[in-house]
């Protein structure tokens, strides 16, 4: 049993605080549950078991038909919470209970208000044991080899037996022509490994009239000088508490990046020795230093982060890329975005509490020239393909400190798809061709810089 109690001062705490909003936040990774109020609210819990449930006591509360609603919020599908129960335990005390379906590590605390919320209690409940992502990504490969070769073999079958049927119909009905072919041998279907060797099933659509073809890759690059699994870390900017920029007609950034980002992984892992993780595959938040980490977690030989950000004004229009920099922005608008961007953590509401200032003083002082030398690259490249799509912003890749860019070993640029705060651009990423054709520049980007910079050898082979 384990408790945590959140201490605020009594000058902090207002009696009979209004609850404005209940929200839950189910994902894979972990679940979230907030409590919005008008004062600052305080908190103890601890875990009970046979059965596994959570217990918390919220102070300054009577029970609202606000609260009530949280009851309603669990979704059957949710990974960590089977059902909420409310009640009010004492005099200003009310009391959650949330049964479990799996152990969880819980995590407490509260946020103070910034943006359009109020005073937030949060409840994240996270799992005992991490998942291993690169045993997933290479788990996910070998499945996706496995259907491949399956449908390669079930294709040949399929082929031969309508060849061997179309020859037993055409064949003489004598006697000795009846022997001769019981007397030859079956035709042979090839073996597994020439089957795996075959390409992957899934394409990228013909490009259309409307569609126009992104640039091929270099004759002089061959995929055989690619000798092992590639893995990008796709990250969709923003989710969960955080909705980032909202356009005119209310078209959410986080809702649009999440769909553009999971096309581009679709694309990614079409192609032979390639695989794309996901920072987050759901409507959740994930603060700036996970971002980083989960990239790392998984070897990314690249971080690609998407976005769709407003700006003062609503003429401002165009696709960006940016790379890091050391020596602050390129331009005022640069820095002015980077500075919205980095703000993320305090309106999607990150535990400052857990942060390992060790490993966050790694990011923010070990990037290396070489890491925003290759970052460069890499957003040449698919600048240049984004060009070739839609307008451009700026015709030179940015740079600013993103905070979402900083690890020290890994090639990172940030994608501006689009400016949401513009209704004509709002409008074309709410379009499906814009999305597929912004995708597929993206991913020629990503393999033409491939092209130039073979991924160099792990030490540990995918």
């Amino acid at each position: 049993m384990g408790s945590l109690a959140l201490l605020l001062g009594a000058r902090e705490i207002a009696w009979g605080a209004a609850i404005v909003a209940v929200r839950v936040w189910p994902a894979d990774d972990y679940t979230r549950v907030t409590i919005e109020s008008d004062a600052a609210l305080s908190a103890r819990h601890f875990l009970a078991h046979a059965p596994d449930r959570l217990v918390i006591d919220v102070d300054g509360l009577e029970l609202s038909p606000q609260l009530r609603e949280l009851v309603g919020k669990v979704r059957s599908d949710d990974p960590y919470i089977a059902a909420v129960r409310v009640g009010q335990n004492q005099p200003r005390v009310v009391r959650l209970v949330v049964d479990l379906k799996q152990a969880v590590a819980p995590e407490l605390f509260a946020l103070t208000p910034v943006a359009a919320y109020q005073h937030r209690l949060v409840f994240d409940l996270r799992p005992v044991r991490e998942r291993d992502p690169l045993l997933e990504l290479i788990r996910d490969k070998e499945q996706a080899e496995q259907k491949a070769a399956q449908a390669v073999q079930d294709a040949l079958g399929e082929f031969i037996g309508r060849m061997n049927a179309a020859g037993a119909a055409s064949a003489p009905t004598t006697t000795a022509a009846a022997g001769a072919a019981a007397m030859s041998p079956p035709v042979a279907l090839p073996s597994a490994p020439f089957a795996a060797s075959a390409p992957p099933l899934a394409r990228a659509p013909a490009p259309t009239a409307s569609q126009p073809a992104v640039a091929a890759l270099p004759p002089q690059v061959a995929q055989s000088k690619i000798d092992r699994l590639i893995v990008v870390a796709v990250d969709p900017g923003h989710g969960g508490e955080d909705p980032g920029a909202i356009g005119p007609s209310g078209l959410r950034e986080k809702d649009v990046v999440l769909a553009i980002a999971m096309l581009l992984r679709d694309r990614l892992n079409a192609q032979p020795n390639m695989r794309a993780m996901l920072t987050r595959d759901a409507d959740f938040f994930v603060p700036l230093h996970e971002r980083v980490r989960k990239a790392r977690r998984v070897q990314a030989d690249l971080f690609v982060s998407i976005h769709a950000d407003a700006f003062m004004s609503p003429e401002a229009r165009g696709a960006s890329v940016f790379a890091l920099s050391q020596h602050g922005a390129t331009s005022s608008a640069a820095r002015w975005m980077a500075d919205r961007e980095n703000a993320s953590d305090l309106v999607g509401g990150a535990n400052l509490r857990h942060k390992d200032e060790t490993v966050l003083r790694t990011l923010l002082d070990m990037s290396t020239t070489a890491q925003i030398k290759d970052s460069l690259k890499l957003g040449n490249e698919v600048l240049g393909q984004i060009g070739k799509v839609g307008k451009l912003h700026k015709g030179n890749v940015e740079q600013a400190s993103f905070a979402v860019l900083k690890a020290p070993d890994i090639p990172s640029i940030l994608v501006e798809s689009a400016f949401i705060s513009n209704p004509g651009e709002e409008a074309r990423l709410r379009d499906p061709e814009y999305r597929a054709q912004l995708v597929a520049a993206v991913a020629t980007g990503i393999q033409r810089y491939f092209a130039r910079n073979p991924p160099l050898a792990r030490s540990r082979q995918l």
